[in-house]
């Protein structure tokens, strides 16, 4: 999730360990190591665009590494300013607690984080809250800073139950919502591979559904009010290299870089429909039912073999279909 989301967790879960004369210090030390796992988007390379992708939520967010990547925070931190005011083993314990919420907050999104790392790559993505949605964020943070201002701790644990109960209500408009998209794909005639509701941009009202069947991707949304509402989309094909990349060579660099964008995407992957040397991640859209991705990767049939692809993000901001999101949102 965003850096204020992880921040605020994390310095919550920090002061729920915490005495009440240690809740200011253990909601900083929280807060930081909170955020820490982040610091892997410096692993870029000016050469190949998308190792970034391969090592954000990678081996920082792994819950293997939280023993390893807190202790680190904790000894910058100790040396830094908290061995004024805490004991390193108490310094250690409120990084270990903000550090921990991380991972497992990035895989409430829809993003992929490799919880299981180094024993498996998977990206885990329960598809429960939006990267950004300040119904999470504010809740959590006034709460923390109540605990901090006040030294009240019950002030953080209700900041973590809160923190624990959105997405659990998440869940719950998931399947909802999920539910609706199942119904509409039986009434097209489609047996669907597999299905996914998404939440879309800041709220766990409308959600983003897409399935897939053998060849195609369909791409609807529903709104999981009080009824639900189904609002009908786009398709497009599924990606299949030797059909739509026919010249491209199996043994190129930008061969691998296909596949490396298809593992990062979880298998959501297309033709651009409007550009056949794009792939698009079609995971991603400010307005849920619509395929207008939010990055993907563009070829070039000239490339030298080991030249990467180049990636390519896009945030659309017309104010038309702002409107239509925001229509969905009232349930118009």
């Amino acid at each position: 999730m965003d850096p204020v989301s992880q921040a605020v967790l994390g310095a919550s879960a920090a002061q729920c360990g915490a005495r009440a004369g240690q809740l200011r210090t253990a909601a900083l030390v929280g807060m930081l190591a909170g955020m820490a796992p982040d610091l892997d988007i410096l692993i870029r390379s000016p050469s190949d665009p998308l190792l970034f992708l391969e090592y954000h939520r990678q081996f920082t967010h792994a819950l293997a590494f939280i023993p390893f990547g807190s202790l680190l925070v904790a000894v910058v931190l100790q040396l830094v300013f908290a061995r004024r005011h805490l004991a390193f083993r108490a310094t250690w314990l409120f990084a270990t607690l903000g550090y921990a919420t991380h991972g497992l907050l990035d895989a409430c999104t829809t993003y992929g984080t490799q919880l299981l790392w180094p024993f498996s790559d998977a990206r885990v993505a329960w598809n429960l809250v939006a990267v950004i949605d300040p119904a999470f964020t504010l809740p959590v943070l006034a709460l923390v800073v109540w605990a901090a201002v006040r030294g009240w701790r019950r002030a953080a644990v209700l900041a973590l139950a809160w923190a624990i109960a959105y997405p659990a209500l998440g869940m719950l408009q998931r399947d909802r919502a999920a539910a609706a998209g199942m119904e509409a794909a039986l009434a097209r005639g489609h047996r669907p591979l597999a299905l996914e509701a998404k939440p879309s941009f800041a709220n766990l009202l409308v959600w983003k559904i897409v399935y897939r069947t053998e060849d195609r991707f369909y791409v609807d949304s529903v709104r999981a009010g009080w009824r639900t509402r189904f609002y009908a989309g786009t398709s497009a094909p599924v990606l299949d290299t030797t059909t739509h990349l026919h010249w491209l060579d199996p043994a190129s660099q930008q061969a691998r870089d296909v596949e490396r964008f298809r593992w990062f995407s979880n298998g959501y992957v297309a033709p651009h429909p409007e550009d056949p040397l794009q792939v698009i991640d079609i995971r991603y859209s400010i307005v849920p039912d619509e395929i207008r991705p939010l990055w993907s990767i563009r070829l070039d049939p000239l490339a030298a073999p080991a030249q990467h692809v180049h990636y390519l993000e896009r945030r659309d901001t017309d104010p038309a279909r702002l409107r239509r999101f925001r229509d969905m949102l009232l349930g118009r």
